[in-house]
């Protein structure tokens, strides 16, 4: 029997893919990365054909995916601000949404040396690994709940050469008594009566606890209001992601906790609010 092309392999992928109710696209993204292909490089390979261990692993992680689970997963990681980063069942897969988040961040935060940062709930590390890559000078410390993604987050790290400080704990309690120029966090903000509107693929393969929140998804910007002005400087910025109709009720949780601050929403580049940033006003 003769062998299939790449291209063969990659329209049949996709026919597969449509009749599974997924992404007909994922199997380019499968064929790019399971093979660390650029596209140029995919298209000078169209007409050749795949060896079978190439073949046999293309068709396996396929049938993952068209079985549901998150191509990110079945890869084993996923790509952020430039970089790969490991990803597990134990972390939420980065999206770009959450790259904006760190893009405000380097552009609001204009200290070049040695500003104290932490990110709050950093399963795999890509809002703390990235700040780190991009500001050196910065002392960036970083924290989760779960032992298995920071296991992760320390994975990427040290592959990305990332020098952080780790703890493990409930949002900051883990650095009681220090404060921070910067606290960052993509918390777990959405509303359980959301989930019937959710991909099936989310809500059977990423962490819940990285997902839902109490109080339509609101319980942790309340918590972290209240808390604010213990762990930050007196002009400290706290930036965090958002659900995309939450813009208002945030904004008004940190304007009733934090009377004197400046607090900002931002849209994403969809035009849906997806971040909020709160200013400290120095009281002295």
């Amino acid at each position: 029997m003769a062998k299939q092309t790449v291209l063969a392999i990659l329209q049949a992928a996709k026919q597969q893919l449509q009749m599974a109710g997924q992404d007909p696209e994922l199997a380019q993204y499968l064929m790019l990365e399971g093979n660390q292909w650029r596209f140029t490089e995919l298209v000078q390979h169209y007409r050749e054909a795949l060896s079978p261990i190439q073949t046999q692993a293309f068709q396996a992680q396929l049938a993952r995916v068209c079985a549901g689970e998150p191509a990110q997963y079945v890869l084993g990681y996923a790509p952020f601000y430039g970089r790969e980063f490991q990803v597990t069942p134990a972390t939420l897969i980065p999206r770009p949404e959450t790259e904006e988040l760190v893009e405000w961040v380097l552009q609001v935060v204009q200290q070049p040396t040695t500003a104290k940062v932490i990110d709050v709930g950093t399963g795999s590390g890509a809002i703390a690994v990235t700040l780190k890559k991009e500001r050196p000078t910065w002392l960036v410390t970083a924290t989760d709940i779960s032992d298995a993604a920071i296991a992760v987050a320390q994975k990427n790290a040290q592959r990305l050469t990332a020098q952080l400080t780790w703890a493990t704990g409930d949002l900051l309690a883990p650095v009681t008594g220090q404060r921070f120029d910067v606290i960052v966090s993509n918390p777990p903000y959405i509303d359980r009566t959301e989930m019937p509107e959710m991909d099936t693929s989310v809500k059977r393969y990423e962490p819940e606890q990285a997902l839902y929140a109490a109080d339509h998804g609101l319980a942790f910007y309340q918590r972290f209001a209240q808390v604010l002005t213990t762990y930050l400087v007196p002009t400290g910025d706290f930036f965090a992601e958002i659900g995309y109709h939450q813009g208002a009720a945030v904004k008004r949780i940190f304007k009733q906790a934090l009377p004197d601050a400046q607090v900002t929403v931002k849209s994403d580049i969809n035009g849906h609010d997806r971040m909020i940033h709160v200013h400290l006003a120095s009281k002295g």
